[in-house]
C-alpha cells in the first residue's frame, strides 16, 4: 500500500513539474494537475453531454460550437465536422450552381481607407490588407502578455490591432504591426492634465510609424451611453501612467465626449483629429436612432472636411467591457439591424466610395463574417474571438482581475501562465483560418473572392431584436 502511494505521489509530481513547465496551456501552468479536470471535461464532454450535460448550442454568450471552432482554428487543426449539421442557422448563403475553382479563385485585394486629396483628406491614407482585424482591447483591461500576444499575432497575421480607450501602451507596438489609435471619452493618452483633448500628445501618438489610424470611440455594444469602466483594483501603475489618472482608482471614462453634442461638433473633432495627425479617422458607435444617420450623413455632405474615413459599427450585443445588466441586454441596435441600416443611408446618400463601414457584434466565426461582408460591410472586426484564440475559457471573471488564464487578470501568477509566443501564434491561426473559412464561403457563392460578397448571397436573417445575442436557442 505504501509502495502504491509513493508511485502516486511521484506520478502527481511529474504532473506538477510537467504543467508548471509547459507553455501551452495557462490554465495548466496556473492551476497545474488541477487544470486537467478541465481538459478531461472538455475532451470527453461530447459524449457525456449526450446523457447529462446541455447540447453544444445552449451556453452563454459564446456557446460551445463556436468556442470549439476558434480553439481549433487557433490551435492550427482541423476543423471538419461529421455526420451533418448540429444546427438550424437564421440565415444561409445562396451556393452557386458552378463554384469558382480552385485555381480561379483570389484573396482579399484591400481596400484604402481615406482619401489623398480634397476635403477631409489624409495626409498618410491606410491601405487595409484584411477584411478580417482584432478590435479594440484597453491594456488593463487585457493583461501585459495578453496584448503583447495579440501584438504578436495580429503583425503575424498582417492585419490591424485597435488599442481600445485605454491609451496606447508599448505592448500595443511591440509587435510591429499596423495599430488603430482609440480615443474614447476621457481621452486616455491623448489628454491634457485638464482631461482635454492635446494636440501635442496626439502628434506624440502619431509620431509612431505603426499607429496607421485613429478612432473616436463614442459608444460600444457593451454600453451604449455610458463611459469605460476599469476597475481600481486593475489600476496599476503602469496603466496610471499611460491614461493619466490616480493609481488604485476606478477609471470610469464619461458618457460622452463632453466636447461632442452633435453631429457637426463631431465633424469639428474628426476634422481636428485628421489634421493634427495627418492619419485616417473613424467613428465607433452603436445604432439607435436612425434618424441621426441621415442627420450625420447630411452633414457629411455640407462639411466634408469634417467627414469620417469608416464608421466602426457595433452592435448591442457586442463588447468585451463590464458594464450594468440593463445596458447589455437591453440597449442598442443588434448588429443584424444596424449593419443593414447604416449600409442603406450611407449608401444613399452618395457616400458609399468615401466612407468605409467596418462590423462588429459576436461576429467571431466564418458565417457571421461573411454575412456582414454581404451586408456590405467593408471590413469586419473582433475582440472576444481574438480573446478565445489566446486562451480565453469564457469563465465571466473579467472585471475581477482574477481571470484564470490570465488573458485579463492582473495578478501576476495568473498573468504569468499566459505564454506570448505561444498565444501570439494561436491568434495568427485563428485570424488566418477566419480568412480561409469566409473565401471558402465566397467561392462556394460562385465569387472569385470575398470582396464579391452582395446582399443577395445571403438569405434575410430571421427578424427580431436579438440579433446575435442570443445564438443557441434559435440555432
Amino acid at each position: 500500500m505504501i509502495i502504491l502511494l509513493i508511485v502516486v505521489a511521484a506520478l502527481i509530481l511529474g504532473i506538477f513539474i510537467h504543467d508548471i513547465r509547459q507553455t501551452n496551456h495557462a490554465i495548466l501552468r496556473n492551476f497545474p494537475v488541477l487544470g486537467h479536470f478541465r481538459y478531461f471535461a472538455e475532451t470527453w464532454g461530447e459524449y457525456m453531454r449526450q446523457y447529462q450535460y446541455l447540447p453544444d448550442w445552449s451556453e452563454r454568450p459564446f456557446n460551445r460550437l463556436e468556442r470549439s471552432w476558434i480553439y481549433r482554428s487557433a490551435k492550427g487543426v482541423p476543423n471538419l465536422i461529421s455526420f451533418g449539421s448540429s444546427a438550424t442557422p437564421s440565415f444561409a448563403f445562396r451556393n452557386a450552381a458552378f463554384p469558382v475553382l480552385e485555381e480561379d479563385r483570389h484573396g482579399f485585394p484591400g481596400k484604402m481607407i481615406g482619401i489623398a486629396e480634397g476635403p477631409g483628406s489624409s495626409a498618410q491614407p491606410y491601405f487595409a490588407k484584411s477584411f478580417f482585424n482584432l478590435s479594440g482591447m484597453s491594456f488593463g483591461a487585457l493583461s501585459p502578455a495578453a496584448v503583447t500576444a495579440l501584438s504578436k499575432g495580429t503583425q503575424m497575421a498582417g492585419i490591424w490591432m485597435a488599442t481600445g480607450e485605454g491609451g496606447l501602451s508599448p505592448y500595443h507596438l511591440v509587435g510591429g504591426g499596423d495599430v488603430v489609435m482609440q480615443i474614447g471619452t476621457a481621452k486616455y493618452g491623448v489628454r491634457d492634465a485638464g482631461g482635454n483633448l492635446s494636440d501635442d500628445r496626439l502628434r506624440a501618438i502619431a509620431a509612431h510609424e505603426n499607429v496607421r489610424m485613429f478612432e473616436v470611440k463614442l459608444a460600444q455594444g457593451a454600453k451604449p451611453g455610458k463611459g469605460g469602466i476599469l476597475p481600481g483594483i486593475k489600476v496599476t501603475k503602469e496603466i496610471a501612467e499611460i491614461r493619466g489618472i490616480p493609481m488604485g482608482e476606478d477609471s470610469i471614462s464619461p458618457n460622452r465626449h463632453r466636447d461632442i453634442a452633435n453631429v457637426r461638433e463631431l465633424g469639428l473633432f474628426v476634422q481636428r483629429v485628421r489634421e493634427v495627425t495627418g492619419r485616417p479617422v473613424g467613428v465607433k458607435f452603436v445604432v439607435g436612432d436612425t434618424m441621426a444617420l441621415d442627420e450625420w450623413f447630411e452633414d457629411c455632405l455640407r462639411h466634408p472636411e469634417g467627414c469620417p474615413d469608416y464608421i466602426h459599427v457595433d452592435g448591442g450585443e457586442g463588447g468585451t467591457g463590464a458594464a450594468p445588466a440593463a445596458l447589455i441586454e437591453h440597449v442598442g441596435m443588434p448588429i443584424t439591424l444596424a449593419l443593414p441600416a447604416v449600409i442603406e443611408s450611407r449608401d444613399r446618400h452618395g457616400l458609399r466610395d468615401r466612407i468605409r463601414v467596418i462590423a462588429a457584434g459576436k461576429l467571431v466565426t466564418p458565417d457571421k463574417v461573411a454575412w456582414a461582408l454581404c451586408i456590405g460591410a467593408d471590413f469586419v472586426v473582433s475582440a472576444r474571438g481574438f480573446m478565445f484564440s489566446i486562451g480565453c475559457i469564457q469563465a465571466m471573471k473579467c472585471g475581477s482581475g482574477h481571470c484564470p488564464t490570465g488573458v485579463t487578470s492582473s495578478v501576476p501568477r495568473l498573468t504569468a501562465g499566459l505564454d506570448p509566443a505561444d498565444k501570439a501564434v494561436r491568434a495568427s491561426n485563428y485570424a488566418k483560418r477566419m480568412i480561409e473559412e469566409v473565401e471558402i464561403i465566397a467561392h462556394s457563392c460562385g465569387l472569385a473572392g470575398p470582396q464579391d460578397f452582395a446582399p443577395h448571397h445571403v438569405t434575410e436573417v430571421e427578424r427580431g431584436v436579438a440579433g446575435f445575442r442570443n445564438t443557441g436557442a434559435a440555432e
